[in-house]
């Protein structure tokens, strides 16, 4: 992937303001397979669509309540993402990790939860983005990434890690 980005990201906007949240002990990762909706059939954190007038750490938490019966104890900001895709909406994610939870992580119509060793998270079942930086927040690093997509496809990507990568995060 050596080609330019086709988007100004100066100008860019998301159709579709989004969360993601990974609950992570004793060396796993709590994901789902996703059972409908964008993303339907892939692995991935509990999370969805922010609605108006609610935060990022609002509607992550009522994600995790609705997808697995779970509220999420101390979720922090990991990262954020951007997505201009091809077939569906443009997203903004917001991307929170969490070390505990209230309840028990049960399957929904939406979800069935999946504790996985994080050496061994199936990134063949997830979207393409994730191996870009979900192994890197696992082991603590801040972090933000721009893709481009085609289908399911990366066209174009650009990733930061760190603390300076909190720095770029778009507030909405």
């Amino acid at each position: 992937m050596t080609k330019a980005s086709s988007v100004n990201w100066q100008t860019w906007q998301a159709e579709m303001p989004a969360t993601l949240m990974f609950v992570v002990r004793d060396g796993k990762v709590l994901l789902i397979e996703k059972l409908r909706g964008i993303g339907k059939g892939k692995v991935n954190g509990p999370g969805g669509k922010i609605d108006p007038g609610e935060t990022p750490l609002e509607c992550v938490v009522r994600e995790c309540q609705e997808e697995l019966h779970i509220t999420p104890k101390n979720p922090l900001k990991m990262g954020e993402l951007w997505f201009a895709m091809s077939d569906i909406p443009d997203i903004h994610c917001h991307v929170f990790m969490a070390t505990d939870y209230d309840g028990v992580e049960t399957a929904t119509e939406e979800a069935v939860p999946m504790w996985t060793a994080i050496d061994e998270v199936p990134y063949e079942r997830m979207w393409e983005d994730d191996a870009h930086w979900l192994p890197q927040m696992l082991a603590g690093q801040m972090f933000n990434g721009r893709f481009e997509f085609t289908g399911e496809k990366i066209d174009w990507l650009e990733m930061h890690f760190g603390d300076a990568a909190a720095a770029e995060w778009k507030h909405v």
